[in-house]
């Protein structure tokens, strides 16, 4: 998936970002730590820190999707499976407590095959 397909403006749009992963606003804003609001309103989905966490997301996705197929099996995967590491924590809850580069990071180490 393209970067540009979850994105409207110049900025992401986390509608589009639902829409692709078959869920709503309100989910993705939870995945990414965010409260519901901050997707909600114009104001706050333009704000840094939200598009910020957003990138993250959409970053990690890409990072993940070619490994399962499909962006929706990227998404399972981000908020369910445990990464050897760090103590049983899923990705999801790493990226909400802001930690999406030490995510991108193991990712990067497991293709490498440090963690094989």
């Amino acid at each position: 998936m393209t970067i540009a397909q979850y994105a409207e403006c110049g900025l992401f749009e986390p509608k589009k970002i639902a829409a692709i992963l078959r869920t709503s606003s309100e989910e993705i804003a939870m995945t990414v730590g965010l409260g519901k609001d901050a997707l909600q309103r114009r104001a706050r989905i333009q704000s840094d820190r939200t598009q910020r966490r957003l990138r993250e997301l959409v970053e990690l996705l890409n990072k993940v999707e070619p490994r399962f197929g499909s962006e929706l099996m990227a998404y399972a995967w981000l908020r369910s499976e445990p990464l050897a590491g760090f103590d049983g924590r899923t990705a999801m809850q790493l990226v909400q407590d802001g930690k999406a580069q030490q995510v991108l990071d193991y990712i990067d180490a497991v293709d490498a095959g440090v963690y094989a």
